[in-house]
């Protein structure tokens, strides 16, 4: 029996990167063996097995048979004559397909030494095409690492363009898609998930409604990127580095415009009533991804709202409490915590922007601890009862907000 350090844990280290998994491969053994030293078996489809001491992932070396459409059709074959290098070409990219042996000596039968060294995302077999949730990989590692300066390989790029137009992503279920985005909105770079998607021509199929707002065209005097999908990209970076790991954030500023795919054309480049028109486009889009119900409803919130958070400053004392109220930031501040991310990274998501600063954040902030310091008892025992005492504070708030924009 040998047991292999494999996948990001050698790849992490290799890019000098935290390494937060450990996953192991062993290679000439059986379950039953592992099983009497203690491992604790957790996998259904093929044998994975929890370290007794660690708690670390261990799986013995397997390969893997196509046997249908989808993530799930597959049949896996793992005994002790599969060896290290068949259990690492079944892996997605090459820089992933690394083991380490005890001492440390890596075994490296694809290339991917060289590809890290080349920043380069290359697929490790024709085989790669077989799982539509590989496409989906390709384009969140680019989201990760594209800091670092790794492209997609010209011949990986071609077979993600094959698995589109042979209609394989067409498998793919709302979780995995799902699942794959909330991870890749969390990476340094969302945009390039972006990018890698729209290149090979899944954006328009698994998210329709953000490939529409390519080559919409905005104010270039407010948006001197004038491209909407452009703008798009930028957000979901100004959010990645505002929020760092906060995919809420990500999937609001991912959002938050695609009413400007909707504007009629007589009306371009200006794009008047897109929040209210985006609203029912970031419905579908969270619907048919199955996203989760805070992710659904701040996305809206923020997709609605967002021009009312720019013009803060202009907004009548009792047009802010409605505004908050929507929020639910009285209640529950870190709402408008995340609302107020997004919307910053609107502001920042665009040329020559990057840093600007956005006062409307500490207004609205100050303006929502002045309305949350109104509360009942006053009310209460001056003998208000029912829906009295709600209005009596709904102009107490108000009251309070005016109080302290005056003292700005």
């Amino acid at each position: 029996m040998r047991i292999y350090l494999v996948g990001g844990a050698v790849r992490d280290n290799l890019l000098g990167r935290p390494v937060v998994d450990r996953d192991h491969v062993i290679v000439g053994a059986r379950p039953e063996e592992l099983l009497a030293q203690g491992y604790k078996p957790v996998g259904k489809d093929f044998p994975v097995f929890l370290h007794p001491d660690t708690g670390e992932e261990y799986a013995l070396a397997r390969t893997e048979r196509k046997t249908g459409h989808g993530y799930h059709g597959f049949a896996f074959h793992a005994d002790p004559t599969v060896t290290l290098e068949q259990d690492l070409a079944r892996r997605d990219l090459t820089i992933n397909a690394i083991a380490a042996d005890e001492h440390g000596n890596l075994i490296d039968p694809y290339g991917g030494v060289h590809d890290i060294e080349a920043r380069v995302l290359r697929h490790v077999s024709p085989a790669f095409v077989e799982d539509p949730v590989r496409l989906l990989r390709v384009a969140r590692f680019a989201a990760r690492f594209a800091p670092l300066g790794f492209t997609v390989a010209d011949e990986t790029m071609a077979l993600l363009q094959q698995m589109v137009h042979d209609g394989e992503v067409d498998h793919l279920v709302p979780e995995r898609v799902w699942a794959e985005t909330r991870k890749a909105l969390g990476e340094a770079q969302p945009s390039a998930f972006l990018r890698v998607l729209r290149a090979c021509g899944a954006l328009a199929v698994l998210f329709p409604e953000v490939d529409a707002l390519y080559g919409v065209p905005q104010r270039a005097e407010f948006h001197p990127e004038i491209d909407t999908g452009i703008h798009v990209e930028m957000v979901l970076d100004a959010a990645a580095a505002i929020a760092p790991g906060d995919d809420l954030v990500g999937f609001c500023a991912l959002a938050h415009d695609l009413g400007k795919a909707l504007t009629p054309p007589d009306m371009l480049p200006r794009h008047i009533g897109h929040e209210q028109r985006g609203v029912a486009a970031v419905q579908a889009l969270a619907t048919r991804l199955k996203v989760p119900t805070e992710h659904a409803a701040l996305a809206e919130l923020v997709c609605r709202e967002h021009l009312n958070a720019h013009r803060a400053f202009e907004l009548k004392p009792a047009t802010v409490l409605k505004l908050l109220v929507a929020l639910d930031g009285l209640r529950r501040p870190e709402r408008l915590d995340v609302f107020l991310a997004a919307c910053v990274a609107d502001k920042r998501g665009r040329p020559g922007h990057e840093h600007d600063d956005y006062p409307q954040a500490d207004w609205l902030r100050r303006a929502r601890d002045a309305a949350a310091a109104v509360v009942a008892a006053p009310f209460v025992t001056q003998g208000l009862q029912g829906p009295a005492i709600g209005a009596a504070m709904e102009r107490a708030r108000i009251d309070a907000i005016a109080v302290a924009k005056a003292a700005l």
